[in-house]
């Protein structure tokens, strides 16, 4: 049976109890198949899993979706009993933030100015020190994050190396719908055709995979988003696995984000230059 709590003291009482490996995955709640995904994973890594639910102001700037970010709690819970969490910890602001909007935060570097970065001011800084809270307050051996949220997933694993924060940090490849969709708790906002022209990111990534040549990637990509009059891209960029300049041969990741409507979407995907796929 899954327990919920709410407070640090009750997290504490209930990881004093924990016996074994400690799993944890942290979201922001509105759980889908993506999240589920990450627990099943957390499960085969960890004999005590926990799941963090909390909705973080600190990652959100002044014109973002925090005030209608989807609230689901009853319903995720549900979801983690399924899944046969141990513990879900779903700390309110107060309780996460005692002192009130912190004072110190963590600086995410220059990995944290680029992409997200440079159209999120702040947010990785938020999104960096949250998940240095909840690590210290889990105290967790394994830490899972999925993969869609790819430079998050980076500046987490160098975060953890640089100040020996201890734990270990898995990636989780991204989940999609049976139509390629990466699974999102935004895709909830898009109508449905907007959630079509949604698709096009996909399409765009995969069309991108296809091709060899670093400049054929960007190309066969940036022809499938120019053809959606309904997606406003952001950026669209091909790097190597850590985020560094594309290389001319190996392994890649081309990344994408755009808006659909008022709903600003993410993807990604892995791929090898110099070999067709």
């Amino acid at each position: 049976m899954t327990v919920l709590v709410h407070t640090r003291a009750e997290l504490a009482a209930a990881r004093a109890a924990a016996s074994g490996r400690v799993a944890v995955v942290m979201t922001m709640g509105a759980l889908h198949e993506g999240h589920r995904q990450l627990m099943r994973e957390a499960r085969k890594r960890g004999d005590f899993v926990l799941v963090t639910v909390f909705v973080n102001p600190l990652q959100f700037g002044p014109n973002e979706d925090f005030d209608k970010y989807p609230r689901t709690l009853a319903a995720d819970v549900e979801a983690c009993t399924a899944e046969g969490v141990d513990l879900v910890f779903a700390p309110d602001r107060d309780e996460m933030y005692p002192g009130g909007t912190p004072s110190v935060t963590l600086e995410a570097g220059a990995l944290g100015t680029i992409l997200e970065g440079a159209s999120r001011p702040g947010h990785f800084s938020g999104m960096l020190t949250v998940v240095a809270k909840l690590l210290r307050l889990t105290r967790a051996d394994v830490a899972l994050f999925g993969e869609k949220d790819f430079q998050q997933l980076a500046l987490i694993t160098r975060m953890n190396i640089d100040l020996e924060l201890g734990a270990e940090i898995v990636g989780v490849p991204t989940v999609r719908e049976p139509d390629g969709l990466a699974m999102s708790s935004r895709n909830r906002y898009l109508s449905a055709e907007q959630r079509t022209a949604a698709l096009t990111l996909s399409h765009a990534l995969r069309e991108g995979a296809l091709q060899d040549d670093p400049t054929r990637v960007l190309e066969a990509a940036q022809k499938i988003l120019d053809d959606e009059p309904g997606v406003q891209v952001d950026y669209l960029a091909l790097t190597d696995p850590l985020l560094g300049p594309a290389p001319a041969t190996g392994p890649a990741r081309l990344l994408v984000a755009a808006k659909v409507g008022t709903t600003r979407l993410i993807d990604n995907v892995p791929l090898h230059l110099g070999e067709v796929a």
